[in-house]
Protein backbone atom coordinates (compact mmCIF):
# COMPACT_ATOMS: atom_id res chain seq x y z
CA UNK A 1 0.00 0.00 0.00
CA UNK A 2 1.02 3.33 -0.79
CA UNK A 3 1.74 6.27 1.38
CA UNK A 4 -1.26 9.12 0.65
CA UNK A 5 0.76 12.07 -0.39
CA UNK A 6 -1.73 14.71 1.49
CA UNK A 7 0.89 12.85 4.47
CA UNK A 8 3.76 12.52 3.01
CA UNK A 9 4.28 15.85 1.12
CA UNK A 10 5.44 18.72 2.71
CA UNK A 11 3.30 20.94 4.36
CA UNK A 12 4.31 24.17 2.37
CA UNK A 13 3.59 22.41 -0.90
CA UNK A 14 0.16 21.30 0.98
CA UNK A 15 -0.47 24.93 1.67
CA UNK A 16 0.61 26.20 -1.61
CA UNK A 17 -1.40 23.83 -3.34
CA UNK A 18 -4.80 24.52 -0.96
CA UNK A 19 -5.03 27.87 -1.99
CA UNK A 20 -4.62 27.09 -5.57
CA UNK A 21 -7.60 24.32 -5.09
CA UNK A 22 -11.07 24.47 -6.28
CA UNK A 23 -13.69 24.55 -3.60
CA UNK A 24 -14.37 20.87 -4.74
CA UNK A 25 -10.44 20.05 -4.40
CA UNK A 26 -10.50 21.52 -1.36
CA UNK A 27 -13.85 19.87 -0.21
CA UNK A 28 -12.51 16.48 -1.05
CA UNK A 29 -8.85 17.18 0.20
CA UNK A 30 -10.90 17.90 3.73
CA UNK A 31 -12.38 14.49 3.40
CA UNK A 32 -9.50 12.56 2.69
CA UNK A 33 -7.71 13.92 5.53
CA UNK A 34 -10.88 12.85 7.57
CA UNK A 35 -10.19 9.32 6.25
CA UNK A 36 -6.78 9.02 7.00
CA UNK A 37 -7.43 10.83 10.35
CA UNK A 38 -9.81 7.47 11.17
CA UNK A 39 -7.00 5.12 9.81
CA UNK A 40 -3.55 6.18 11.68
CA UNK A 41 -1.83 5.16 14.40
CA UNK A 42 -1.02 7.14 17.25
CA UNK A 43 2.25 8.24 15.82
CA UNK A 44 1.06 9.91 13.03
CA UNK A 45 -1.90 11.05 13.91
CA UNK A 46 -0.46 14.34 15.49
CA UNK A 47 0.99 15.19 11.37
CA UNK A 48 -2.70 14.31 9.74
CA UNK A 49 -4.60 16.57 12.28
CA UNK A 50 -2.36 19.82 11.79
CA UNK A 51 -3.23 18.87 7.83
CA UNK A 52 -6.65 18.89 8.44
CA UNK A 53 -6.54 22.29 10.94
CA UNK A 54 -4.18 23.89 7.62
CA UNK A 55 -7.44 22.43 5.28
CA UNK A 56 -9.97 24.29 7.92
CA UNK A 57 -8.35 27.73 7.81
CA UNK A 58 -7.99 27.81 3.89
CA UNK A 59 -12.03 26.60 3.96
CA UNK A 60 -12.76 29.32 6.79
CA UNK A 61 -11.00 32.44 4.45
CA UNK A 62 -12.69 31.27 1.65
CA UNK A 63 -16.22 31.33 3.82
CA UNK A 64 -15.59 33.77 6.20
CA UNK A 65 -18.07 33.46 9.51
CA UNK A 66 -19.52 30.14 8.07
CA UNK A 67 -17.15 27.84 10.09
CA UNK A 68 -17.24 24.06 7.82
CA UNK A 69 -20.88 25.11 7.43
CA UNK A 70 -19.93 25.05 3.28
CA UNK A 71 -18.09 21.48 3.69
CA UNK A 72 -20.82 20.04 5.65
CA UNK A 73 -23.10 21.20 3.03
CA UNK A 74 -21.02 19.21 0.10
CA UNK A 75 -20.61 16.33 2.30
CA UNK A 76 -24.44 16.25 2.17
CA UNK A 77 -24.44 16.22 -1.34
CA UNK A 78 -21.88 13.59 -1.78
CA UNK A 79 -24.00 9.75 -2.28
CA UNK A 80 -20.45 8.00 -1.99
CA UNK A 81 -18.79 9.61 1.09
Amino acid sequence: MSANPLITEPVEELATRLEAMTDDELFLTMSELEKASNATKNDAAEEVLFRIALTEEEIERRYPGQVLAPYRDWRQRQPLL
